[in-house]
């Protein structure tokens, strides 16, 4: 029933199976890719036709994560797989980056490229084996696509390169890239680094594909059995007549057009330059004013290119390595933790960073479960940042895109946890854009974040390059601007330290770039980030010392963690009443690790002494600072330490007597005791007199000792003067006869006063022999 095709090849030391004709097979092209227990499926299905007027090739890619795949159900309300999650966006982007090149010039059929996690193994990543299932689904479905491209990330521990490192050795190593590529040249580079070198990245980079060309061979052998027969596509027009025709219309108008090195001006007068085209063409059918309009645009794209590759002139007229001038400012919003305006050349981001605590962190559910991020960075592009009018709203892809390289970038100089226990968001919004908005996003959010206090290992600036290549012939560009982005090979985009690389990301238009190439770019992106460090550093060039005072101040304690239940309390009575009451955040985890978080140090300091108290053992002899809770007619009981309670004789008051309590405390009133006593109980007795109530420094007793157990307030017991009843006390007796009751009995004799003893029976009482119906109580027993 099934006519199933398999390639199998040993990759990295397991083994990779790429299996077609099982599943899915009304698609042009479907490919399950297993690698250990995680398993992609991808189908390609292509539009036959083309929709009438249609310029532009309508290619897109999905990913999607089933939480079916790690034996999970979502989480959330609708418990099912809804819209895109970020990393399944940033997946679908990865996959389409290198496969959009690889179609021919013309080729405008729509394309769906679906990619779904069947199962998850927790140890093998599914982004990589979502590319090379596209790319073999591609390949063998018969559209014209000029691949195979393969797929491989790298990690970096001690020296060494890692093909498809695990999670963990991902968060062990000081590298996280991803690389595409053909049998003989790089698509497409995504990563993060440690401060990494450019000779190691470079290492990196080409380690990455030399594996992913083995996948490329696995590819071919599996099209080699499965293929489908290609399609037949139209011989392309090079507009013969058309072309000249257009070239005399409107090239010496363009040609001086991109002479104008201000951006408006420019447009101006590139729009004016190709009016007279569209007047030629008004009276034209449609499709040769489409055609004219395809040849003006490439025409553009060869004047730029010429004077960049020829003449070494650009279309602002710097050279090929100068950076536009850069201006930066920090503090740039009052009431923002942080914040900083960063512009360079006519692109501009407004960057500002907000320090929560820990209630703020990102919840997100994957594959892997649970987690919990402590530092977001969102970038937002509207329209009026290109002059243009468009679409206002949530960010779409390229946003998101855009906001995790600048996140890539930044992420490892950033203080951990134990260093600075804060959640940090960065917001960068772009209000000008001619050139990398993301680089200026870099740069934007580095100074906000020093702005706002955050302790960065060192400051990071980032700028993108671009290529121009013809045949062998090439010139690598820095700081490239919109149109040179767009009319160019390449776009390059480098950050990192004065210390090292932290993020690379490399998108290629033609069909690939060589290691020479490569390493061209990193050496001059080198000399560009080092400028643009020098030119950030005028703004600030260190991490202020103070957060802002809008910002809230966060103190860590450590409990031990058989107190933990003692700071929450039943149901969380006891957390609940701390924070109510001082008005400060307190988060506690499972380790007894206590954040306490507020603007108001007053509050943190209210919150602190609280669980002090609650965790901590009071001392004898040691002064506390408490409060007055209850009056009684003995003393009162003071609360000190935050939740302990204790109580003060109303002999250690004062030193005076003291006849009513009320009259010298009462209830709420803040006292200083010292404790005297704790007993076997865990009941504490204190004294105030002992303590001086405005400074809290320990007094010396001023009362006299008692001698034989008498008070020294009181005379002692036998010379207590007379009895009440005015007749005089007799002297207390002495282990012998009272005198006012007659002798002391001895040996359980007879009384003198009161007869002889009578003599009980045995085992009854006084009256004779207990009944027998006597409850027991009823009876007694000498014995």
């Amino acid at each position: 029933m099934f006519d199933i095709k398999k390639q199998e090849i040993q990759w990295g030391g397991k083994t990779l199976t790429l299996e077609t004709g099982r599943v899915a097979r009304q698609a042009d092209g479907a490919v399950i890719a297993t690698l250990g227990e995680t398993m992609v499926l991808c189908a390609v299905t292509a539009a036959k036709s083309v929709k009438d007027g249609q310029d532009f090739f309508p290619l897109t890619v999905h990913y999607q994560e089933k939480y079916s795949a790690a034996g999970r159900i979502p989480g959330g309300f609708f418990k099912r797989e809804r819209g895109a999650t970020e990393k399944e966006t940033l997946t679908s982007r990865l996959i389409d980056r290198p496969l959009r090149p690889l179609f021919p010039e013309g080729f405008y059929n729509e394309i769906n490229v679906i990619c779904q996690v069947l199962s998850y193994d927790g140890e093998n990543e599914p982004d990589i084996l979502a590319m090379i299932a596209a790319s073999a689904a591609l390949t063998i479905s018969g559209v014209p696509f000029m691949g195979p491209i393969g797929g491989a990330r790298v990690g970096y521990i001690d020296g060494e390169y890692i093909l498809n490192p695990t999670l963990d050795q991902i968060k062990e190593g000081e590298l996280d890239l991803v690389v595409a590529g053909t049998t003989d040249a790089v698509m497409m580079v995504e990563s993060e680094a440690k401060e990494l070198s450019e000779e190691i990245m470079l290492g990196a980079v080409m380690f990455a594909h030399r594996a992913s060309a083995e996948v490329v061979e696995g590819i071919i052998g599996l099209a080699e059995k499965a293929a489908k027969d290609p399609w037949e596509l139209p011989k392309l027009d090079d507009g013969g007549d058309l072309k000249k025709k257009v070239k005399k219309l409107i090239g010496d108008g363009l040609t001086k057009a991109y002479k104008n090195t201000g951006k408006a001006d420019r447009v101006a007068a590139i729009a004016e330059a190709k009016k007279a085209m569209h007047e030629h063409f008004a009276d034209a059918d449609a499709e040769t004013r489409l055609k004219a309009a395809k040849l003006g645009k490439k025409l553009e794209a060869d004047i730029v290119r010429t004077a960049i590759l020829k003449e070494g002139r650009r279309i602002d007229g710097r050279d090929t390595k100068t950076v536009r001038p850069i201006e930066s400012m920090v503090h740039f919003l009052p009431r923002a933790h942080g914040s900083a305006l960063f512009t360079r050349g006519e692109t501009q981001a407004i960057v500002s960073t907000t320090l929560g605590t820990r209630d703020a962190e990102q919840m997100i559910d994957g594959l892997n479960g649970l987690n919990y991020e402590n530092f977001m960075l969102h970038y937002n592009f509207p329209p009026y940042s290109v002059g243009e009018v468009g679409r206002f709203g949530a960010p779409g892809r390229r946003e998101v895109g855009h906001g995790k390289l600048a996140w890539r970038a930044l992420h490892p100089v950033l203080p951990t946890k134990e260093e600075f226990p804060y959640t940090i968001r960065v917001l960068s919004d772009i209000t000008e854009s001619n050139g990398s908005s993301s680089m200026a996003t870099v740069c934007g959010g580095s100074l906000a974040m020093m702005d706002a206090g955050v302790p960065l290992k060192r400051p990071v600036s980032g700028i993108a390059m671009g290529l121009i290549l013809e045949g062998k012939e090439f010139a690598v560009i820095s700081d490239i601007l919109g149109d040179e982005d767009h009319l160019g090979d390449m776009d390059f985009k480098v950050a990192g330290t004065s210390e090292g690389i932290t993020s690379l990301q490399m998108d290629i238009k033609v069909a690939g770039i060589t290691e020479e190439i490569m390493k061209v770019a990193l050496a001059q992106a080198n000399e560009g980030r080092a400028h643009i460090l020098g030119e950030m550093a005028k703004a600030l060039d260190t991490t202020r010392s103070e957060l802002s005072a809008h910002a809230p101040r966060i103190e860590t304690l450590q409990v031990p963690k058989e107190k933990i239940r003692d700071v929450i309390g039943t149901g969380g009575k006891v957390i609940r009443e701390i924070v109510a009451t001082t008005g400060a955040k307190v988060d506690i985890e499972d380790d007894g690790t206590v954040k306490i978080s507020s603007s108001d140090p007053e509050k943190i300091e209210a919150a602190r002494k609280w669980i002090v108290g609650l965790t901590q053992e009071a001392e004898v002899g040691k002064v506390y600072d408490g409060k007055v809770v209850n009056l009684v007619d003995f003393g009162a009981f003071v609360n000190f330490m935050g939740g302990k309670d204790g109580l003060v004789h109303v002999s250690e008051i004062k030193n005076e007597r003291v006849a009513k309590v009320s009259d010298v405390l009462s209830e709420g009133q803040e006292v200083k005791v010292k404790v005297l006593e704790i007993d076997q109980r865990g009941k504490v007795r204190l004294s105030m007199r002992v303590v001086d109530q405005e400074t809290g420094a320990e007094l010396e007793d001023s009362r006299p000792p008692r001698e034989g157990g008498d008070r020294p307030d009181r005379a002692p017991r036998s010379d207590r003067g007379p009895r009440r009843d005015g007749g005089d006390r007799a002297p207390r007796r002495e282990g012998g006869d009272r005198p006012d009751r007659g002798p002391r009995r001895e040996g359980g004799g007879d009384r003198p006063d009161r007869g002889p003893r009578r003599e009980r029976s045995e085992g009854g009482n006084d009256d004779g022999p207990a009944p027998e119906f006597a409850p027991a109580f009823l009876t007694r027993n000498d014995d």
